[in-house]
């Protein structure tokens, strides 16, 4: 019997617990650069890139000559066991990537979850301090610490209870919704009145791009300001580019375009073009902040994923995907708006590099935010061929993170999908 998705989705069903969710009731078998190729034969325009991980495509030639390399050599000691020089070698590019002026330590771990608790633990370290803030519309993990910074309850927590406490959430900058930088600074201000002293406060964690919130991208007049308020506090200033690194904003950290450096950066997702490495960066004497044996984990950093990390970043630099990045990223906007002035339903297009977004309302109205268009829209894009994906806090926004290797044909067919769906249903 020949597989199919429907059989496969029962044995899903049967075997695996329904909180892990699955947006499209596909079955993967192969891929290549921006195409995949489902369990019946079908093929796929990739325009999600499996939630921005996959900013070199899918099964790079280099990043897999990289790792069946490493195959031959070694697959796992623990390199707090035993160190090799992949991870060391990584973290010297990393920190040399990472913005900001000063000394520089990087700490490997393997998700992006992981990555952001290790920096709230270095942050606490190296202060003295527990509070910390976060923002709304905040996506940060789905761990107990990274689901309290998470501006989302549902569906990331519900029916869990209560999450750890110390945390305290400010407003995030968006224009679009009559949020502005005075308004984001002033809510800080009032946590700083009303719940917590600013003595009390830890580190301020913040995504310089929204992911799951909305790919709202934070003004640069906020960063600085937000930047000189941890100053003026002591606070340690964490960037969150677990989504926004490796390359997808146009710059290899969107921080590079914020004006200034946090203290610490997290990243993982396409930093090893699909394998699972994530970690931490930041100035070397907060790094320092924990003993040792303090930081770590038994697969933290592996041979393989270091390896097609190193890769990757070689991939960027032969490639000249940054560059690549904006042309991508402008190709797609340009195409995206035209759409736009034909449908009142879309309300906004935004981007930062290749991280783009459609919000989607009623009558033209973004303060009616139309999450119903948006799910007939991934359905639809899909039939026709296309993986999209949604996000935002009241899911109404459709995000593309289409490989940076993507052909400007598979673009355009990509482009002319979303023209299709939206001419059907909009």
């Amino acid at each position: 019997m020949s597989k199919t998705n429907e059989s496969l989705m029962q044995r899903r069903m049967a075997a695996v617990p329904r909180g892990v969710g699955q947006i499209h009731p596909i079955f993967a078998e192969s891929a290549k650069n921006a195409t995949v190729t489902d369990v019946e034969g079908r093929e796929f325009i990739d325009f999600a890139g499996g939630i921005a991980v996959l900013n070199t495509g899918h099964l790079h030639p280099k990043v897999v000559a990289a790792v069946q390399e490493q195959l031959t050599k070694l697959t796992h000691t623990c390199f707090q066991v035993l160190a090799y020089e992949p991870y060391v070698e990584l973290c010297e590019k990393i920190n040399a990537r990472v913005p900001g002026d000063f000394a520089k330590k990087t700490l490997l771990v393997t998700t992006g979850s992981e990555a952001v608790e290790n920096a709230v633990k270095i942050a606490r370290a190296a202060t003295g301090r527990a509070g910390v803030i976060a923002f709304t519309g905040g996506y940060h993990g789905r761990t107990m610490m990274t689901l309290s910074l998470t501006g989302k309850v549902n569906p990331y927590s519900a029916g869990m209870g209560l999450m750890p406490g110390g945390v305290f959430r400010a407003q995030y900058p968006c224009a679009l919704h009559g949020v502005s930088t005075d308004d984001a600074i002033a809510s800080i201000e009032r946590i700083f009145k009303n719940d917590a002293e600013p003595r009390d406060i830890a580190a301020i964690i913040i995504e310089p791009v929204q992911g799951e919130g909305g790919f709202y991208v934070a003004p640069k007049d906020f960063m600085k300001r937000l930047r000189a308020l941890c100053d003026q506090h002591g606070i340690l200033l964490i960037a969150d580019e677990v989504q926004t690194g490796a390359g997808r904003t146009g710059t290899f950290f969107a921080m590079e375009q914020m004006g200034v450096a946090a203290d610490l950066t997290t990243f993982a997702k396409s930093i090893a073009g699909g394998f699972p490495v994530a970690g931490v960066c930041g100035k070397a004497e907060y790094m320092d902040a924990i003993a040792p044996g303090g930081l770590g984990g038994t697969y933290a950093g592996s041979p393989i994923a270091c390896a097609a990390a190193l890769a990757v970043m070689e991939v960027f630099e032969e490639e000249k995907l940054l560059d690549r990045c904006k042309a991508v990223g402008e190709r797609l906007v340009t195409g995206l708006k035209a759409i736009q002035a034909k449908h009142k339903s879309i309300g906004e297009v935004r981007a930062l590099g290749a991280m783009i977004a459609m919000e989607l309302c009623e009558d033209g109205d973004v303060h009616k935010p139309n999450a119903a268009l948006t799910g007939q829209i991934v359905a639809k894009a899909r039939d026709k061929g296309l993986i999209l994906l949604s996000c935002g806090t009241y899911g109404n926004v459709l995000r593309v993170l289409v490989p940076l290797t993507a052909e400007d044909a598979l673009l355009d067919r990509g482009l002319a999908i979303i023209a299709e769906c939206f001419d059907e249903l909009a």
